[in-house]
């Protein structure tokens, strides 16, 4: 499995192991997208396959895909680790709100015995966040007296809104995202249908956060960000501009791309705040009806073009 950047907390985690020292939770905190699954993944791999024998060479986590800890964890049958996230709900492809108790609970079992092919076992949470309240309590139970040989490994997008006691139970390990290089690597690797056009436009988007970039892909969002930054820095006196993007975002076939818009305007607008100026409040004014218009649009099922409409209207009132 390819793991780009975060050299720094690969040899955090690669010291505590190889010394001994090994603390029994980690909290792998920051934003979405900059690879933190992939690091806990690659991370898990490496502690099993070296607590197994024989220990991968190199110095990072990487491990050979002949290794046999290698072939069980990519078949998902590797008896000493378990991975918890949301699932599907009622047989479709939507994913359930959170992370249910049942799912900690279900690990019980699994901790009265000892580890199967080493003395250590790896538990992974993506995103410990989805945990609900109860769940949340029932593992801090198991950190709090955590079972012999187990590490807790525990993906973070918010930790300031996890439980504090579940925060000092864990090591934290915080995560930034990668430079605009790096970011073309993953995508590179996720998207190689996509030329290197598209690439290095995903790149510069993705803000550190390739992850986030990917969903993009194919929906020309070049394309987007300049009519959006066209009307904010132009504004749209006749409402053309407006109504052309309106009509062009709407209907099925533009679903993704109207997606896109709701999430590139706020943050077009957020850009202009952070810019400064005498005007800042009416920016601030501004980003915050846009993030609503965003936030409700999708899950209200609001007619997209009169939405478009409205939001590319907030646009046009940076431009004065």
């Amino acid at each position: 499995m390819s793991l780009i950047g975060h050299a720094d907390e690969v040899a955090t985690l690669r010291e505590a192991v190889l010394s001994g020292r090994l603390h029994h939770a980690w909290l792998l905190a920051g934003p979405e997208g900059v690879g933190k699954a992939t690091f806990a993944r690659a991370a898990a791999l490496w502690m099993l396959a070296t607590a197994a024998g024989p220990a991968p060479t190199g110095d990072d986590f990487a491990v050979e895909d002949g290794h046999r800890i290698a072939h069980l964890f990519h078949a998902g049958s590797h008896p000493d680790f378990r991975m918890l996230r949301r699932l599907p709900k009622d047989k479709s492809e939507e994913l359930a709100r959170s992370i249910p108790i049942d799912q900690v609970r279900a690990l019980q079992p699994l901790f009265a015995t000892s580890p199967s092919l080493s003395l250590r076992r790896v538990v992974l949470i993506d995103a410990v966040d989805d945990l609900e309240r109860a769940g949340a309590n029932a593992l801090l139970k198991n950190l709090e007296e955590p079972p012999a040989g187990t590490i807790f490994i525990l993906v973070s997008h918010s930790p300031g809104r996890l439980l504090p006691t579940i925060r000092s139970r864990c090591r934290l390990l915080r995560f930034s995202g990668l430079d605009e290089a790096d970011s073309a690597r993953v995508l590179r690797i996720a998207l190689p249908e996509q030329d290197a056009g598209e690439i290095a436009t995903l790149a510069t988007i993705a803000a550190g956060a390739p992850g986030q970039a990917i969903r993009f892909a194919g929906l020309d969002v070049a394309g987007l960000d300049r009519a959006i930054d066209r009307i904010a820095r132009e504004g749209d006196a006749t409402g053309l501009q407006r109504l052309t993007l309106a009509k062009q975002l709407s209907g099925k076939a533009a679903q993704a791309r109207y997606e896109a818009f709701l999430e590139r305007a706020p943050g077009r607008i957020a850009q202009a705040a952070r810019e400064g100026g005498a005007d800042l409040d009416r920016k601030v004014a501004l980003w915050t009806q846009a993030r609503g218009i965003a936030d409700g649009a999708v899950r209200l099922s609001m007619d997209s073009q009169t939405t478009v409409f409205e939001m590319a209207g907030l646009l046009a009132k940076l431009a004065g």
